[in-house]
């Protein structure tokens, strides 16, 4: 998105209190919405919306089962509000859904700040409902560039990098 560009409305749903563990999660979601689309330079209509759920595992491994049928918690899901072709011009941009214990748990093990993690997760998230991917090489390193992008201009180390400091 460029700067000068409409910025969607980002409405942060908290459906479970674990995340009040993050003072100012809402705050730190929408800078990295915003951040995911101006990195990648992608525009929206100026009355788009996508909302970020701050959910746990249970929730996660629910809408991970029902919807992609895998049995299982993961740390983020994105559910795009349109086709990739269409996103751009769509109201509903779709939905980002984080669970807090996995988020916690990766943070802990890769000795990055919860923050951190939260913020790159929402951006990772956020390109999804965009179209971006990384099933292949090629579609990870633009992925991974824009975020790496995205996270710079949030004054958050590379996240790919073995010596990124928590």
């Amino acid at each position: 998105m460029s700067p000068d560009g409409p910025q969607p409305v980002v409405e942060v749903q908290a459906e479970s209190a674990l995340w009040e563990a993050l003072p100012g999660v809402e705050a730190a979601a929408e800078a990295a919405v915003f951040a995911a689309l101006k990195a990648a330079n992608l525009t929206c209509r100026p009355d788009a919306e996508l909302s970020v759920m701050l959910a746990d595992d249970a929730r996660v491994r629910e809408l991970n089962r029902d919807w992609r049928g895998k049995d299982n918690a993961t740390n983020v899901l994105s559910f795009p509000g349109a086709e990739d072709e269409d996103v751009e011009d769509a109201v509903l941009l779709g939905d980002v859904v984080l669970a807090y214990e996995t988020v916690a748990r990766e943070a802990e093990a890769e000795d990055k700040s919860l923050r951190d993690h939260f913020t790159h997760l929402v951006v990772h998230g956020t390109l999804h409902l965009f179209g971006f991917d990384h099933l292949t090489a090629e579609e990870a390193e633009e992925m991974e560039s824009i975020e790496r992008q995205a996270l710079a201009g949030l004054g958050i180390a590379d996240p790919y990098s073995e010596t990124s400091p928590a």
